[in-house]
């Protein structure tokens, strides 16, 4: 057993650290970060725009946690990044994100370079198939939101196999938006990706629920996720989406 959570620390870490990256770019992303890289007698500089050439309004402790990120520049959708080449990336410029304490008395820009998410709430308290989960459906929002052709949407024949049990694959044929928001056109913001507060997992199902608004009408969606052991070392997959009134499948 100590082996396997071992490997599902790991999984978990491959599985967060491109999304958080990603984050810094399109917003999506962990939903609390720590200052990292800034020596403990010394602070890191909150400006009052992103540039070192902006007035410092503020400063974040070195050790401050869970700061909230509201976005960074320059603004790339994931589909946009991973179009880029290793070159084009390389050549972007610095990252400043916007950011604001757990008090809200301090926020402006940071060096995204001294930002790394915040894993504090998360060690003790969540069981790493429970944060698996979570971070899957939490990409399945964001890469639906961002995708800009269809081989990259994640209901594709080629991106099912990546959130979606292999024996429900075929009946995503023509889904998407509704599934998501139980609605064809999506005007609003998705509020809470968590574990169901009560009951995360249960015999190996584990339940993620999301919160969002659509149109300015408050929704909520439940995901059911297990284990799909009819795969390769039996990766966590959405086999049911519950809206209220209905469910798939």
């Amino acid at each position: 057993m100590l082996i396997l959570t071992k490997r599902l620390i790991i999984m978990l870490s491959l599985l967060l650290a491109p999304a958080a990256a990603l984050s810094q770019m399109d917003g999506h992303g962990p939903d609390a970060w720590e200052v990292t890289g800034v020596a403990s007698n010394d602070t890191l500089n909150v400006r009052s725009g992103p540039g070192t050439e902006h007035l410092v309004i503020g400063t974040f402790a070195h050790d401050a946690k869970g700061l909230r990120m509201t976005t960074c520049v320059p603004f790339l959708t994931r589909q946009k990044y991973h179009d880029l080449t290793e070159t084009q990336r390389a050549n972007l410029p610095p990252r400043w994100c916007l950011m604001e304490n757990r008090s809200r008395r301090t926020k402006g820009w940071v060096s995204a370079h001294y930002l790394q998410e915040d894993m504090s709430g998360m060690q003790g308290q969540m069981d790493p198939l429970v944060a698996e989960a979570q971070a899957l459906v939490r990409d399945l929002y964001s890469s639906f939101e961002t995708t800009s052709t269809m081989a990259a949407n994640p209901f594709s024949p080629g991106r099912r196999q990546d959130y979606f049990f292999a024996s429900i694959a075929p009946q995503l044929s023509g889904r998407g938006a509704d599934l998501l928001y139980d609605a064809q056109d999506f005007q609003g913001e998705v509020t809470r990706v968590a574990p169901d507060p009560d009951q995360p997992m249960l015999r190996g199902m584990i339940t993620i629920e999301v919160d969002f608004t659509n149109w300015g009408k408050s929704q909520h969606a439940v995901f059911r996720l297990r284990a799909d052991t009819a795969r390769p070392d039996a990766p966590v997959r959405i086999f049911r989406i519950e809206h209220e009134g209905w469910q798939f499948p």
